[in-house]
């Protein structure tokens, strides 16, 4: 386990996959993330490349090749990811391209997770560097569970997801017998800026949005009010998602998306794809605040 504190917050992270498993107040300890409960989602903060949500019958093609690919990608679980460098304030872990995964996926690659503290604040940074001799196609995005609720006092009811602007944005709905995303949507806010958490708001799986006018969320309580909020200029997708009837809440920046019912299965053609060309350099981050109430 690889840690990093500050005077404010404390961090932990997991080997395997480089997973975020412990966001915590240094002065009281109160923990702000799910605890992984294996019975109910045993997963904490997965890191999602190079796809965001699952295939359409777990395959892709790329040259006219047929490769599969599982869920979200590799890099969830993967036990060769490596820590690169540490600063008083920072972690910086790698996966570089290897034999098995060029089985899967053919492109040579290296795929950074960098966290950052500073004061109340985590800034998670995902970079992807493009060692082959053609363009590599990818999609990128998080995956952390909030605790929810936070006070033995309230219910999941309590909460509500405020945006930082008025939403018309609708959630495209999934089809939850395969996963891949129906050409459907669904009107789901409950004001002009915010969804109320229900605990059967999952029912049908995550909520996806794709068009979404603000760039920060915020996880409020009715009782305790802002609890944390997460910045993700960077991304153009977001999911919301949680286990139905679980204590816990899912914010997911992505670039990236799961395949359509319609899909083409060329990853080239993939909705939200990244093109990155040789030799160049992708970077994307997303930062979680927690408000200043509950650390003291």
């Amino acid at each position: 386990m690889f840690e990093l504190s500050n005077a404010t917050l404390k961090i932990k992270i997991k080997p395997k996959g480089a997973e975020l498993c412990e966001i915590a107040s240094v002065k009281n300890n109160r923990q702000f993330m799910w605890h992984a409960d294996p019975n109910v989602w045993g997963s904490f903060a997965p890191n999602l490349f190079p796809i965001i949500g699952i295939l359409k019958d777990g395959t892709y093609i790329y040259n006219g090749k047929k490769y599969n690919m599982p869920k979200h990608g590799f890099v969830r679980g993967n036990e060769d990811i490596k820590l690169i460098k540490k600063t008083k304030n920072s972690l910086s872990f790698s996966l570089t391209y290897n034999d098995i995964l060029l089985k899967i996926y053919p492109f040579k690659f290296e795929f950074i997770i960098t966290y950052t503290l500073t004061d109340n604040t985590l800034d998670v940074r995902y970079t992807v560097k493009n060692l082959d001799n053609k363009s590599i196609y990818f999609s990128v995005g998080g995956h952390p569970a909030f605790k929810c609720p936070l006070y033995k006092d309230e219910n999941y009811t309590d909460y509500n997801l405020v945006f930082e602007t008025e939403e018309t944005s609708k959630t495209h709905l999934l089809n939850t017998q395969n996963g891949l995303v129906k050409n459907t949507t669904k009107s789901i806010f409950n004001t002009k800026n915010s969804i109320q958490l229900k605990p059967d708001l999952f029912n049908n799986d995550a909520l996806i949005f794709k068009d979404l006018k603000s760039r920060k969320i915020a996880l409020v309580s009715d009782k305790h009010g802002e609890i944390l909020n997460m910045t993700f200029k960077d991304f153009n997708y977001l999911g919301i998602w949680a286990k139905p009837n679980a204590p816990y809440v899912c914010i997911e920046p992505w670039l990236g998306i799961a395949d359509s019912e319609n899909t083409s299965q060329n990853l080239v053609e993939k909705e939200g794809i990244i093109k990155l060309p040789e030799n160049e350099t992708f970077s994307a981050n997303y930062s979680v605040q927690i408000h200043e109430h509950h650390l003291g």
